[in-house]
């Protein structure tokens, strides 16, 4: 066999792979958008005749401990800190920790809230960097800031647990901002089943085109550039395509940093948040599952698709790199350290199911994606390309792709209905197609690159570059009574 025949025959046998592969991989995908889409019409159902006001007023809601990780912050930290203040609950406090910052986090907090350095007692209940002052304010009492030498987000969050007080804590990223009631709704599960549940997280939505008055979204609308905008379907794939299917198949991995619940008990007992993660929330999740299948317990970890946590995402290319490499170097880091789940009866669905689609899809799929795409020009090229087969690839690599993303910007639409405009629904079902030709592509690059990255132990954070909220202008004044009301000259 010639070099040539040899090279054209592995083409044609690597494309067979990519076909099953794909066809695999989008069986899985319709699956879960089926469940998932079950799950949000029954919990819009449900949720409709919710009294939330009762969770508010009753003496049994558990207070929570919000804990706000900062690092170089400065432009979003005091708007989300007044977001938090204002949340429509009942008895929580807001702890913000300085991890280190070397911009003015800590001065800009400090200024605009009045703070002053207390001579309270630190207590390492969980091993952190060394603490060095904790400020609180006479007139804001459920407000504590931390101040500590830079130790990660991961050292971040330990410290605000072991500064907490009360048994939930909710941990949400400093450039982000929650609405009124989220935290009555993510905590709705833990009053229903309060024996069982360990963890609840929210959905994520993108700020960026939003406008922000006084630490609340009061304009919901889209990002001017097409790169949030492609984020902006992403998230509504990955939240209302994926987690709702996972979380009623009790197998939820992954509950995003930036908006989640946790009881601080079972957290402190699996020993915190690891410092060597890359991606500190995967790796929680991961660990509290481990842990409490190893011990036989009924327990639950969900995903609620009402609490709303809006977060700005990165407009940049260089700086959505960033982001993506380490988020898929987190997934490798905990995938390995918690490979003894794979097929392991002990670990039911997680076992069987969850961990291998994620091995399979999301560590490898990348790989897969790229060398399809490789291996179908080179069949053009060697003149092997079949047309039946390069009309399977499309409908497999691309067309199912659209589907998927239309289908979930349609069904954000027919359940929370958050983007108000048609024009905002028409803007994302273009950008649910043309997300899949070239931005889709992207992001698997960034992750082919992460691999390779891990495999040579590099463990950058990558710097986040923030723009900011967009500020919206104060409400107009109301003439005053006493004042002439006089029309404008002619």
């Amino acid at each position: 066999m010639t070099p040539r025949e040899f090279l054209g025959q592995f083409v044609l046998t690597f494309n067979d792979v990519v076909l099953y592969y794909f066809g695999t991989l989008n069986a899985f995908y319709i699956i879960l958008f089926l469940v998932s889409l079950y799950e949000v019409v029954r919990y819009v159902r449900r949720t409709f005749f919710s009294d939330y006001e009762q969770i508010l007023r009753s003496e049994m809601t558990w207070p929570i401990s919000v804990i706000v990780p900062a690092h170089n912050e400065s432009r979003t930290i005091v708007e989300t800190i007044r977001s938090l203040l204002s949340i429509n609950y009942g008895q929580f406090e807001v702890i913000v920790v300085n991890d280190g910052s070397a911009d003015d986090t800590l001065q800009k907090v400090v200024k605009t809230f009045e703070l002053k350095l207390t001579d309270r007692i630190y207590r390492r209940t969980l091993p952190t960097g060394d603490v060095r002052g904790i400020y609180a304010s006479l007139e804001i009492r459920n407000l504590l800031v931390v101040d500590k030498v830079r130790g990660g987000k991961a050292d971040a969050l330990n410290t605000g647990i072991n500064v907490s007080r009360y048994p939930l804590y909710c941990s949400v990223d400093a450039d982000s901002i929650i609405e009124d009631n989220a935290l009555l709704r993510v905590v709705k599960p833990f009053m229903e089943h309060p024996d069982e549940m360990v963890a609840a997280g929210g959905i994520v939505r993108i700020a960026n085109g939003c406008k922000v008055r006084d630490g609340r979204v009061v304009e919901i609308g889209l990002p001017r550039r097409m790169l949030p905008i492609y984020q902006v379907v992403e998230y509504l794939r990955a939240f209302l395509s994926g987690r709702i299917g996972w979380s009623s198949l009790r197998s939820l991995l992954i509950i995003s940093g930036a908006f989640g619940l946790y009881r601080k008990s079972e957290v402190i007992a699996v020993g915190g948040y690891d410092r060597w993660s890359q991606t500190e929330d995967l790796e929680l999740v991961l660990k509290l599952h481990e842990s409490l299948r190893r011990q036989k317990r009924r327990y639950r970890i969900v995903f609620v698709p009402d609490p709303v946590c809006w977060t700005e995402v990165p407009s940049k290319f260089r700086v959505l790199a960033r982001q993506r490499n380490r988020w898929h170097r987190g997934l490798v880091q905990s995938l390995w350290r918690h490979r003894r789940m794979m097929f392991n009866p002990r670990y039911g669905v997680i076992g069987w199911v969850a961990m291998p689609y994620f091995v399979l899809f999301e560590l490898f799929g990348p790989f897969v994606e790229i060398l399809g795409y490789v291996t179908v020009l080179l069949a053009w090229i060697l003149g092997l390309l079949n047309l039946d087969f390069f009309l399977l690839f499309l409908i497999f690599s691309i067309f199912f792709g659209i589907f998927l993303s239309i289908s979930a910007v349609l069904l954000e639409e027919i359940s929370f209905r958050r983007y108000p405009g048609w024009q905002h629904l028409a803007m994302l079902v273009l950008a649910g197609v043309f997300e899949n030709f070239g931005f889709r592509q992207l992001l698997s690059l960034f992750k082919v690159k992460a691999f390779w990255d891990y495999l040579w132990r590099r463990k950058t954070w990558g710097r986040m570059e923030r723009e900011g909220f967009r500020q919206a202008p104060p409400p107009a004044a109301r003439p005053s009574s006493a004042a002439p009301v006089t029309s404008a000259p002619r």
